[in-house]
């Protein structure tokens, strides 16, 4: 078909094409996905791209793509239709790169000052299924005999695993790292850092944390390319998309157990959403009626000299006892003492420190009472962290909803803390205006695996389809989709002319996040897309099988 072909899709939408003028096709290298708005899509023929022609076209989102497609190919001369439905724009031909990356940079910013979009939350784990397909260089890591770990070599003292870059479906500027995995007492021990884009390249490699030991001769940077790891989060002074994780793991010898590692988490957010929240809907937020019972442990009872410093470790010693699981609060304090900040409530230490008994969580973010109730009825616990007007900084435990639809916490820094029920407009400002960050938990095991959804993420507010990763991906990818009540959903994969390769999901699921691994290990390379049908929303997106 040449230009301005029309045709018509699976969903009897008319397309229409639109032919790129770049001369001979880049093979395996599809237009990227963008599209919210514009619905775009790719031919595995990049000379050509489709749209609804019901459509708008946003200007930014084809600039994304031509600098994307642009920086990939060493910046041939470009001819370029441009669209915003009805009327057609044509740039100046033959211009070269550098001056269309010029005018792309300067719609980009002129285009996202004036939407002021805020960008919504999302989180993002690898899971030992995907880590092991994830890695881009390896240096004495493997996988475990039983397949559940990432490990050391068992002739090697140290080594270390760079995973792919990941991306994220929007742009963020504040991130929450976490890690679940095990470390041998003094004698071995994992470190966590992370890049992140810098002008054409990647910052320097920041050191976000480390389990259990500090044995390194050098910690590691925390700041580079404006991006800031503030003891348990990263900062950045602009919005950005994408990161890449890199694990290193020592040990004094070859006959101490190794350190390991089953699960990488990055839960990342607009700073703009907190001050955007609707107090008004928040308190009128009343979940039904629910209580998560624990045996109480008062935090100043733990120890008389560091009982007023861990308020985190013992309300995540509350949680462990709410699953029976048995555990000392004080050496369980003691263990989550990070010696490089002088602290014991770092966020992602805590939650690490769990992992050792056999809880699977993450630091994550919550902005309503019904995201957090969902959790609670799915078998979750939450730990929250607050601030002001209750407290400067401190860290309880949710313990559920009274019938008037109140929280009730476990307090443990108040001699009666158990079943507490603050003020709710206090403690709604304590939580939400300090971000919603949390701990969730779950009982380990009971993760997403191959092949199966789980809602274990807050319930959702809105339909909303993810973009897969990783993509281009081989032969495995994971599907994340939120809904926001009970239904019927639908997840169907279909080639790139339409026939159906793929039925993934066809049943009621509940209300939340879930995701979906799918194996494509007997289809070819090629352009497939992923269709999400529930209660009236329908959403499509692309992805890329690479063998």
């Amino acid at each position: 078909m040449g230009d301005d072909t029309l045709f018509v899709s699976r969903s009897q939408a008319p397309l229409r094409r639109i032919h790129l003028g770049l001369g001979t096709p880049f093979p395996e290298a599809p237009l990227p996905y963008i599209g919210t708005e514009a619905g775009l899509r790719s031919e595995s023929n990049i000379n050509s791209i489709v749209i609804p022609s019901n459509s708008r076209l946003i200007v930014e989102d084809v600039l994304c793509n031509i600098i994307s497609m642009t920086s990939a190919h060493s910046a041939p001369l470009l001819r370029r239709k441009w669209m915003r439905w009805p009327s057609i724009y044509r740039l100046v031909p033959k211009m070269t790169f550098r001056y269309i990356a010029f005018f792309s940079i300067l719609c980009l910013i002129l285009t996202r000052t004036a939407a002021a979009q805020i960008y919504p939350d999302q989180s993002y784990v690898l899971r030992i299924d995907s880590l092991m397909s994830n890695i881009e260089t390896n240096d004495g890591l493997v996988l475990s005999n039983d397949g559940q770990k990432l490990m050391l070599q068992p002739d090697r003292i140290d080594g270390s695993a760079i995973i792919k870059p990941q991306c994220s479906t929007s742009p963020f500027n504040w991130g929450l790292p976490s890690w679940n995995g095990t470390a041998p007492a003094d004698s071995g021990a994992f470190k966590i850092q992370m890049r992140f884009p810098y002008g054409t390249g990647w910052s320097s490699w920041l050191t976000v944390g480390f389990w259990k030991a500090n044995i390194w001769t050098s910690y590691g940077s925390l700041s580079s390319g404006g991006c800031t790891v503030d003891y348990d989060n990263v900062t950045f002074t602009s919005y950005v998309s994408s990161w890449q994780f890199k694990i290193i793991m020592t040990r004094k010898a070859v006959g101490v157990a190794s350190p390991t590692i089953h699960k990488l988490s990055f839960c990342v957010s607009d700073t703009r959403t907190t001050a955007a929240l609707d107090f008004a809907q928040i308190l009128n937020d009343k979940p039904a009626q629910i209580f998560i019972p624990t045996t109480f442990i008062y935090q100043y009872g733990v120890d008389p000299v560091i009982g007023g410093d861990i308020c985190s470790p013992t309300s995540v010693s509350m949680i462990l006892r709410s699953y029976n699981i048995a555990v000392d609060p004080l050496q369980f304090a003691r263990d989550t003492y990070d010696p490089r900040f002088s602290m014991f409530g770092i966020w992602p230490r805590v939650v690490q420190n769990a992992s050792e008994y056999g809880l699977d969580g993450a630091v994550t973010q919550y902005r309503s009472w019904s995201q957090a109730r969902a959790v609670l009825a799915n078998g979750g616990r939450i730990s929250m962290s607050v601030g002001a007007p209750l407290y400067t900084g401190h860290l309880i435990m949710l313990a559920g909803f009274n019938a008037s639809g109140d929280p009730i916490v476990h307090d443990p820094a108040k001699s009666n803390g158990y079943s507490y029920v603050f003020k709710k407009s206090d403690l709604s400002h304590s939580w939400f205006d300090k971000g919603g960050v949390a701990y969730t938990f779950y009982p380990a095991g009971t993760h997403t695996s191959a092949g199966q959804f789980a809602d274990r993420e807050p319930i959702a507010q809105s339909y909303r389809l993810d973009q897969n990763y990783p993509n281009p991906f081989n032969p495995s990818t994971t599907i994340r989709f939120s809904v926001p009540q009970t239904g019927h959903v639908t997840l169907m994969v279909y080639n790139a002319i339409g026939a159906e390769v793929a039925a993934l999901l066809s049943q009621e699921v509940a209300g939340g996040s879930h995701e979906i691994v799918w194996n494509a290990g007997n289809l070819p390379s090629g352009i497939y897309f992923y269709r999400l049908s529930a209660g009236g929303y329908v959403e499509t997106k692309r992805l890329m099988l690479l063998k």
